[in-house]
């Protein structure tokens, strides 16, 4: 591993040449959470991290109420029966896909299915062995759909939007690491119900609208793909994956839609009586996303300095270091805080570092955690009527007091661009061509080398056959089928058919 001296002597591994060191370093060193809990893939969220976290969900809360969801909470334990009737549910939708038949040519089976292997369990309650067992959340599928056929009787009531954020468990086993793989997550789900299967379809449309709107403020570089057939939730008639991009090239999934047709309605009995007084099972979604939202900030924006934070979601947008002097003349921290006060004023998130220690500290505690924009205020700045202004991409330069909350917001809107430009170079730069295939007397060979750190797309018209000699000769994995497809159509890499269809294939976490 190698670093420079100055970040040698800050302890900080270099992001480029040790990103697995890096990453939890930073998550640590920044004040977002505190891993020491003794619950290994619980770890405690620190007062910055829980900010940083509300004000993400904040932005969801926005375009919730912009696309009219309601929100709800549901209680954390479900019973025993439930996860059952689930399991059956998503053993029979696997069978049915696996013989290529219809579901409702067969009967639910008792297969394992589902989330029953990761689940925690509370079997009793104090000293007595519970009736009915039951579990802590992994999802909402089954407790809310209890209560559906409660809510919904007549097309009146639809659609039915709603939505939570809540903390949901699930028993991982591998290794573990902070927002990217926990046992306990803070999760968002939106479920809804609809009257036929394109009212749904079209909600998958408005929830990617959703997410470009989120990831433009979050600055994230994403893929939005189809995933394949065997990567698609039984219990889902298809699902769209968002991954996010990491710098090391792996992606990450952020968020996914489901399209669940009438399949979960016809298990847990949720009709509604349409115009003409007949029965019919409703179409639903479900949207999810979790903390990995933040998981990816940290590594795709982070530098070898520390955080850096798209300004949508900075607990702090700017800090103001007032240059303390014994003996001076003028009160700059008095000057600071009158500042501070302007900006507020106009909703921007400020913090005052009045403490008495030395500027170089100040500027590294605040650099490691990322705060956008950085104002230093000395005697000689109050005396020109400036402030000295250091932009955590880069650029440093003195702004005018007498218009100082409308140059700050430049200046914030200057480092949102700067991260979006970067996101853009970043997945320019990473997603390249798949090398060719070659079948020598049934023999397949790749023309070319696997490179970590890069992202591959086909075009691809192949079968899952096909699919799986992919796979097992590049050792990626197949994201699915981009939503946005390639604008002429090339030659497939497997059958040579002529297609628009792009597949993304690439290393996951």
């Amino acid at each position: 591993m190698s670093k420079g001296p100055a970040k040698a002597k800050r302890g900080i591994p270099s992001k480029v040449d040790n990103f697995n060191e890096w990453y939890p370093f930073i998550v640590e060193a920044s004040d977002l959470v505190d891993k020491r809990y003794p619950i290994k893939g619980m770890d405690v969220w620190r007062p910055y991290g829980w900010k940083t976290m509300r004000l993400i969900d904040s932005l969801t809360h926005s375009e919730m109420d912009r696309t009219e969801h309601e929100e709800v909470n549901f209680p954390l334990l479900i019973p025993e029966n439930l996860l059952e009737k689930e399991n059956a549910l998503v053993a029979r939708l696997k069978r049915a896909r696996e013989e290529g038949v219809n579901p409702d040519d067969l009967r639910d089976d008792e297969e394992e299915g589902g989330f029953k292997k990761e689940v925690y369990w509370v079997k009793h309650a104090g000293e007595n062995e519970l009736d009915i067992p039951m579990f802590l959340r992994p999802t909402s599928e089954t407790a809310m759909y209890t209560m559906f056929p409660l809510w919904i009787r007549s097309h009146k009531d639809l659609p039915l939007k709603i939505y939570q954020m809540v903390n949901t468990f699930r028993y991982e086993t591998k290794q573990t690491r902070s927002f990217i793989r926990v046992r306990e997550i803070h999760f968002f789900e939106a479920h809804t119900a609809h009257a036929d299967e394109q009212s749904a379809t079209d909600q998958i449309t408005q929830d990617l609208q959703i997410v470009d709107n989120l990831m433009e403020q979050l600055c994230l570089p994403i893929i939005k793909a189809k995933r394949p057939v065997w990567d698609t939730f039984p219990g889902a008639w298809y699902t769209i994956g968002i991954d996010a991009i990491m710098p090391n090239g792996r992606t990450l999934q952020v968020a996914s839609c489901h399209h669940y047709r009438d399949q979960w309605a016809k298990a847990f009995d949720i009709t509604y009586e349409d115009k003409n007084a007949k029965q019919q099972f409703v179409h639903q979604t479900t949207y999810g996303m979790s903390e990995r939202l933040l998981g990816a900030v940290v590594g795709m924006h982070g530098d070898d300095n520390g955080l850096i934070m798209p300004p949508a979601i900075a607990p702090y947008q700017i800090v103001i270091c007032p240059m303390i002097r014994k003996n001076a003349e003028v009160d700059t921290v008095a000057e600071s805080h009158r500042i501070a006060e302007l900006l507020r004023k106009s909703g921007l998130r400020v913090k005052v570092d009045s403490r008495d220690i030395h500027a170089g500290q100040k500027y590294y505690d605040w650099e490691i955690k990322g705060v956008p924009l950085r104002l230093d205020i000395g005697p000689r700045d109050m005396a020109q009527g400036t402030v000295f202004a250091a932009l955590r991409t880069g650029g440093k330069e003195p702004l005018a007091t007498d218009n100082i909350v409308e140059l700050c917001q430049n200046k914030l809107s200057d480092v949102a661009k700067e991260l979006r430009r970067r996101s853009m170079e970043h997945i320019t730069n990473v997603v390249v061509p798949l090398p060719k295939l070659s079948n020598n007397d049934g023999v397949w060979s790749l023309d070319g080398q696997i490179v970590d750190g890069k992202i591959y797309e086909i075009a691809f018209a192949g079968s899952d056959a096909d699919a799986e000699v992919i796979e097992r000769h590049t050792g990626l994995t197949f994201l699915g089928e981009a939503t946005e497809a390639y604008e002429s159509e090339k030659s497939c890499h497997m059958t040579r058919k002529m297609t628009k269809r792009r597949v993304i294939l690439a290393k996951t976490y």
